[in-house]
């Protein structure tokens, strides 16, 4: 019995993804300039983790919400910046009122005039207070954390591959962090603590795609001694670009469904991780691959692994 195989790419593809690099490189210099700009400029979106504040999800009791008529209510109660967001279903809204002076009681008073204030139209969905102290404490231990395994990443590409693809592989890496901020800058999704979840998971992520492109390419180099370089990339991209496809259209399938259907908690997470995803692709072969070249590999660049591995094999 024979059995149908599906195949997203053909077996003998051969496309020349090197001749890409004249304007992968000009792009994605752009897109990190303007995502370090947006960052600076305009920053981030920090939710009630980050910023401190009080969160207050509500359903209409009789229909649609009316996100006018409840800005003007909450206006009213002296509270300050007060952001009034529909998410969800129609007739959901979340209200957000920012760290108001006197600590804990402050907010809780805050919280308590809202209340008050909508309880005849709206039910209480979710409420969450976060004070300054707390929210302090995320910010400081979050970054920290971010730090430590991005450096911890770094230091195992550095010291499993050969300068040049560890180098490649860094700044692969990086590149896909630093859009990854941009992305949450232009879009204005909440950056809260799933957001650096969703980084930490993109960096692992991005990391796969480009350890499988790396390790191919290094057996390739092996094997074509006389092949230049950049045929040699080509080779080995094509070789992984059908799994590549089907790893990241089936996560991207699972990480829609929670977009569409996973509800306002995790949609940040959910958004961030699919242009994560997108960005791990695309970097891992337009980005880290052609570095190969620019850093000059050749194919001799690992004449001195072999001869260290045969004498091992003498040896026992």
């Amino acid at each position: 019995m024979k059995f149908l195989r599906f195949r997203l790419a053909p077996d003998n593809l051969k496309v020349s993804f090197m001749r890409f690099r004249r304007y992968s490189y000009p792009f994605s210099a752009l897109a990190s300039i303007a995502s370090v700009a947006l960052f600076l400029m305009v920053g981030l979106n920090y939710g009630i983790d980050f910023s401190g504040g009080t969160l207050l999800e509500l359903r209409n009791k009789e229909g649609i919400a009316n996100l006018a008529e409840l800005r003007a209510t909450t206006e009213k109660l002296g509270l300050g910046e007060v952001e009034v967001q529909a998410f969800g279903d129609e007739r959901d809204v979340s209200v957000r009122v920012r760290l108001q002076p006197g600590g804990d009681v402050a907010q809780q008073a805050a919280m308590t005039k809202v209340l008050d204030a909508v309880k005849d139209k709206y039910e209480v969905r979710r409420s969450e207070v976060v004070g300054p102290r707390v929210s302090g404490e995320l910010v400081q231990s979050g970054t920290i954390g971010v730090v430590l395994s991005i450096l911890a990443v770094l230091a195992y590409l550095w010291f499993r591959y050969e300068w040049q693809l560890a180098v490649a592989a860094v700044i692969a890496t990086m590149h896909d962090l630093l859009l990854t901020i941009g992305f949450f800058s232009l879009t204005r999704i909440e950056f809260n603590i799933t957001s650096i979840a969703a980084i930490l998971t993109i960096v692992g992520v991005s990391l796969n795609e480009t350890v499988i492109v790396l390790d191919r390419i290094r057996e390739t180099l092996r094997k074509y001694r006389k092949t230049p370089i950049a045929e040699i990339i080509d080779m080995s991209v094509n070789a992984v670009i059908s799994r590549t496809i089907m790893t990241s259209t089936t996560t991207l399938m699972a990480l829609l469904a929670l977009v569409l259907f996973g509800g306002h908690v995790i949609r940040s997470f959910s958004l961030a991780m699919m242009f994560g995803i997108i960005a791990g692709v695309y970097s891992s072969i337009f980005i880290c691959s052609p570095i190969l070249i620019y850093l000059g590999m050749r194919n001799d660049s690992l004449s001195a692994v072999e001869p260290e591995k045969g004498k091992a094999k003498e040896n026992a």
